[in-house]
């Protein structure tokens, strides 16, 4: 565990030159004291970890050390080769980098480990697109990962319905969502998305743009996901739900945090160990066709139009299955 401990110290120390006691301590979760004897064990072994002193002072390495990747274990090699899986980089026009860097990565491997790629790709594939749809990339994302790679601003054409906008952006990133590239743009002081299957042309200029370091795409996505989400959530019903129902529900709802704000908020089960949530849905028309998959395990207490619509449903099936004497199906399958 130690020795683990120091490998990441002196990588910690490589990757960023420079850093404190303190932010050591926090990357690698333990105490100060225990980076400064850490250090000491360092630096008696041989690797040259100097302390500067005084308030802009911290740790780094003298002499631009540079550790190898000898320590690389057989998990850690796999998972490189995992990152590197063909597909979204093949996308973007960035097929080539990717297999001169796993070439050069596999030279550095020791021998015992050189099999790496190989037990990866048999093990594991990525495949992207989901069903239905055409699997190869949009016309100008290739152009359009260029853009976002050099900080280069560009001007594109977008379809918007029925007609085209022009658009002159900054391309602060792309992002590949269930088989869908979007691209997330900078316009002004507004950060947008655009989905580049939507785009009819692009322009790259030869000015770059200043990016602002503090924006988080994984935190801007996520945001912008959920808020989606929400906004197609126009209506509310009430249900009653057993504890099969409940379990259940959770694989019916358009977005996990519409289950876990609605549980929240209900109160225990009651005397028959039913629960009461109030879940907000995209339409009175959609959970109609998510409930009615949960059966006896749902009740719907509101809105009464709904609950009249799943009552018809549940008087149908009752006669459907206890009429004495069905009909015989005709050639057509229809009774």
């Amino acid at each position: 565990m130690r020795a683990s401990r120091l490998i990441s110290l002196v990588l910690l120390l490589q990757a960023r030159e420079t850093m404190t006691a303190a932010e050591l301590a926090r990357e690698l979760e333990v105490s100060e004291r225990t980076v400064y004897r850490d250090v000491l064990a360092l630096s008696a072994a041989g690797v040259p970890v100097y302390a500067d002193r005084g308030r802009a002072g911290g740790y780094r390495l003298l002499g631009g050390y540079r550790t190898r990747l000898t320590g690389l274990t057989r998990g850690e090699a796999e998972a490189l080769f995992l990152a590197g899986l063909p597909g979204p980089a093949g996308d973007m026009g960035l097929a080539d980098a990717v297999a001169s860097a796993e070439l050069k990565l596999l030279a550095a491997l020791p021998a015992s480990l050189r099999d790496a790629p190989a037990r990866t790709g048999q093990r594991f594939h990525l495949d992207v697109p989901g069903w239905f749809r055409e699997a190869g990339p949009p016309p100008w994302l290739t152009e359009l990962a260029g853009a976002v790679w050099q900080d280069r601003t560009v001007r594109l054409r977008y379809r918007r319905g029925d007609r085209e906008v022009v658009r002159q952006l900054a391309p602060y990133g792309l992002v590949l969502k269930s088989g869908t590239w979007y691209l997330v743009g900078r316009a002004g002081d507004d950060h947008r998305t655009y989905r580049v299957d939507r785009v009819t042309d692009v322009e790259v200029d030869t000015g770059t743009f200043d990016r602002d370091e503090s924006f988080d795409l994984a935190a801007y996505w996520r945001e912008q996901a959920e808020a989606f989400l929400r906004s197609m959530l126009r209506a509310e019903v009430t249900v009653r739900l057993s504890a099969a129902g409940l379990r259940a529900l959770r694989h019916l709802v358009d977005a996990p945090f519409v289950y876990d704000e609605a549980v929240a908020a209900a109160d225990g089960p009651d005397g028959q160990g039913r629960v009461v949530l109030r879940l907000p849905v995209e339409s009175v028309e959609v959970a109609y066709a998510q409930l009615l998959a949960l059966g006896p395990e749902v009740e719907v207490l509101d809105p009464p139009e709904l609950r009249t619509r799943m009552a018809g449903a549940a008087e149908q099936m009752s006669r459907l299955y206890t009429d004495p004497d069905p009909a015989p199906p005709s050639a057509d399958g229809r009774r």
